[in-house]
């Protein structure tokens, strides 16, 4: 059995009926559907996106690659089949991330660079075994990550989880007695919201920050985000807001990039490292099997672990940093659904890091919005077993013989 592949254009011809009825109007007939009334078959139209947003072919090598077959296009009809027309495809990255946010119990979260137009962005993970999603912003901060979170609403909410998150966060009682002397209120947009907070003579840049991020807390919850859901991260403390887990692996590196300056600190940071993969595999087998006794007994190894005093003194300043961590790292003994590591969204991520490799930055906003949306939805049908070609080829034809995703993600719990 010998196995190979047939690349050749494929033109054809179409002739289409006019007639002319009495009433002196024309009536012409109408290409096969699956050609979106476009110059470009649906086989190539997928081939273009897989090849693109797959294979993170460039667009000059991909135009190149395109002609040497005897397709007969140019680089502005190359940019339009991979950034115009795509708004159904855009529907679907939201129908994945709001029903990723509505099933599941815990998300993973992580960040990295994206440029765009020539300056320094960043884009943003939020996914899990179920679903990935990625968009891409011009900040890092809690504020952004928190609008990301609200999948699409625009408003501000002072309700109690609000002014829970302000007073938690330090925002002087009499800001949050300005804030709550008209609550509950929903502010529609981020213009009313700061016209309110003028209005109420909040001006210092800290409570403002503090008091948005509040308001975009109380808008999370008001529109049903699970207040028990476990956000997963490497510490990043955009990330640390309300239920928060940290990575084991991120943790224990900052032990492992110390160096020693003599035997006996070598000694004290084997110890160490051995020490917190024995708790490390203590963990592991309480996710699979959870027991009370086991609870107790990982905490006081905790305890002893990061509490110990060695004769490293920048050893004793890691463990006691992990300590104070504790509750974040030890979440998964009430919640053993959750990782212990965030390497999924890692490993997922990584798909920037080399688009950016090779291709630098996106220029236009079409651009990098469809950029976000195909790398979600390419990792989303990996993660759900769905093949990407085959899921390209359904859209672009208008099959829907391959289910939404969303509904795939519900069939999958």
């Amino acid at each position: 059995m010998v196995q190979d592949i047939k690349i050749e254009s494929d033109n054809i011809l179409y002739r289409l009926e006019r007639w002319e009825p009495p009433d002196g109007n024309t009536v012409t007939g109408k290409l096969p559907s699956d050609t979106s009334g476009s110059h470009f078959g649906p086989n190539l139209q997928a081939f273009i996106l897989y090849q693109y947003y797959h294979a993170l072919t460039t667009q000059p090598l991909l135009l190149e690659e395109l002609r040497e077959f005897g397709i007969d296009i140019s680089s502005g009809q190359l940019s339009h089949i991979l950034t115009e027309g795509k708004d159904a495809y855009h529907r679907e990255k939201q129908e994945i991330f709001e029903t990723g946010l509505e099933i599941s119990s815990f998300i993973q979260v992580d960040d990295t660079g994206a440029r765009h137009d020539g300056k320094n962005g960043v884009c943003t993970f939020i996914g899990n075994d179920l679903f990935a999603c990625f968009e891409s912003t011009e900040s890092k901060s809690r504020i952004n990550f928190l609008e990301l979170l609200r999948a699409g609403y625009h408003d501000y909410v002072i309700n109690p989880d609000a002014l829970a998150y302000m007073a938690s966060q330090g925002l002087a009682n009499a800001q949050i007695l300005k804030l709550s002397s008209s609550m509950p209120a929903v502010f529609e947009n981020k213009l009313q919201w700061e016209a309110r907070l003028r209005e109420l003579e909040i001006t210092s840049p800290r409570h403002i920050q503090i008091a948005t991020e509040g308001a975009l807390t109380g808008s999370l919850i008001e529109h049903g985000f699970n207040p028990d859901m476990v956000i997963l991260s490497d510490d990043a403390g955009q990330f640390n807001i309300l239920k928060h887990a940290l990575c084991w692996i991120h943790a224990e590196r900052t032990i492992r990039k110390l160096i020693g300056y003599g035997e006996d600190h070598i000694r004290e940071l084997e110890n160490s490292r051995s020490q917190i993969w024995d708790l490390y595999a203590e963990l592991k087998e309480y996710k699979e099997l959870p027991d009370d006794s086991k609870k107790a007994r990982i905490e006081l190894q905790f305890d002893t672990i990061f509490t110990r005093e060695t004769c490293f003194a920048s050893l004793n300043q890691a463990l006691k940093r992990i300590h104070q961590n504790k509750s974040e790292l030890l979440l998964v003994l009430e919640r053993p659904e959750i990782p212990l590591h965030n390497n999924l969204s890692e490993s997922d991520i990584r798909e920037y890091v080399k688009r950016r490799k090779i291709s630098g930055s996106t220029r236009s906003g079409t651009g990098r919005k469809c950029r976000d949306t195909f790398t979600s939805l390419k990792k989303t049908c990996r993660k759900l077993s769905v093949s990407f070609w085959e899921y390209i080829k359904d859209r672009v034809e208008n099959l829907n013989a391959v289910p939404r995703l969303s509904d795939l993600m519900r069939a999958a719990v």
